[in-house]
């Protein structure tokens, strides 16, 4: 059996496509050890009135990011249809094992859901969802808005983030909505060319897809909530989804920044614990010591020192100090060099 010739089992308890507010869930059959005939239930909610773009916003991709499942559900609750020209699909929990759990993966099969696109509906669960997004909710949406944090492990500046595209027009589309959102960085991720996400899969479909990386270190941001309230809300107006009054002015700094490649990333080189040198938003050179990693269990051991790949913005940093070797433990952001803003 072709999995991209399967279609997925999976149903919902609302109608996806008629006009209004409706909530309820997207139910998977799922049959593990303590349940014959069960589903997982992936919380979903659409709010359509007239004419005007499907946007489709995405949270809980990862179960320990907490920002954008709370910005969405807020949306499902606040939101009247009449304030709305278009549609929304509000998605709060999709990774939902993993949302439960507060976990990056699911506790049921182990995988990461970012890292499973376009899915397999005969796979295991997290594929399954995947699958779903890919055949029935991405051909339906316009543009796709994907909400993370810097979860349990890192800690990240506030930013929108920029979905790559080989099509330029797409590309520029997906600029000027992540500008949009109007956080102070705004940066270009491609993670290593890694096709698996759902944000390339959406703009492989040919949807308007950014995202977001709000704080993170698996708490919940004052800081970056109210940006990411802000934020979408930004986004929506500048999509044409809702009316000019939903928009917050944008201040701050605007800078547009990449992840090129492996030299943006710092990983660890031993077992330890890493003792950081630089704040988070620090000018850094690539070169320049970064770090270093204590194996406090073995005194003859020195420390080793790690060093910076790129020069930029130090963007992300990892929250537990205890480290593996393969850790990322720093990354860094440089300025953006692709086609003109």
């Amino acid at each position: 059996m072709n999995p991209a010739e399967t279609k997925s089992t999976a149903f919902t308890t609302i109608d996806l496509d008629k006009p209004g507010k409706h909530v309820g869930f997207v139910m998977i059959p799922h049959s593990p050890d303590d349940d014959a005939w069960g589903v997982t239930r992936l919380p979903i909610a659409v709010i359509a009135n007239g004419t005007g773009p499907t946007v489709i916003l995405e949270g809980g991709n990862h179960g320990d990011e907490y920002e954008g499942p709370i910005t969405i559900t807020e949306l499902i609750r606040d939101l009247d249809p009449g304030e709305v020209s278009g549609r929304l699909i509000l998605m709060p929990a999709n990774n939902v094992h993993a949302v439960v759990a507060g976990k990056r993966t699911s506790p049921v099969d182990g995988l990461n859901l970012n890292r499973t696109f376009p899915g397999n509906p005969i796979g295991t669960i997290t594929q399954q969802i995947a699958a779903f997004m890919a055949q029935e909710i991405f051909p339906r949406g316009d543009a796709f808005l994907d909400l993370h944090s810097g979860g349990s492990s890192l800690d990240i500046l506030p930013s929108a983030v920029i979905e790559p595209s080989e099509d330029p027009e797409l590309l520029k589309k997906n600029i000027a909505a992540a500008r949009a959102f109007g956080a102070d960085y705004t940066v270009v991720i491609p993670n290593l060319g890694d096709p698996r996400t759902a944000t390339a899969c959406a703009c492989l479909a040919g949807l308007i897809s950014i995202g977001t990386e709000m704080s993170g270190g698996g708490s919940v941001s004052r800081e970056a909530l109210a940006l990411c309230r802000t934020g979408v809300r930004n986004v929506l107006v500048h999509l044409g989804v809702l009316p000019e009054t939903f928009a917050t002015p944008i201040t701050g700094k605007d800078r547009v920044l990449d992840l090129p490649g492996a030299g943006s990333y710092v990983y660890a080189t031993m077992d330890g614990i890493f003792e950081s040198f630089d704040p988070l938003g620090a000018e850094v050179k690539k070169g320049d010591p970064c770090g270093r990693i204590h194996c406090t269990w073995d005194a003859t051991r020195a420390p080793e020192t790690l060093y910076y790949g790129a020069d930029g913005v130090l963007y992300g940093r990892r929250q537990p100090g205890r480290v593996r070797p393969g850790n990322c433990v720093l990354t860094v952001a440089t300025p953006y060099q692709g086609p003109s803003l």
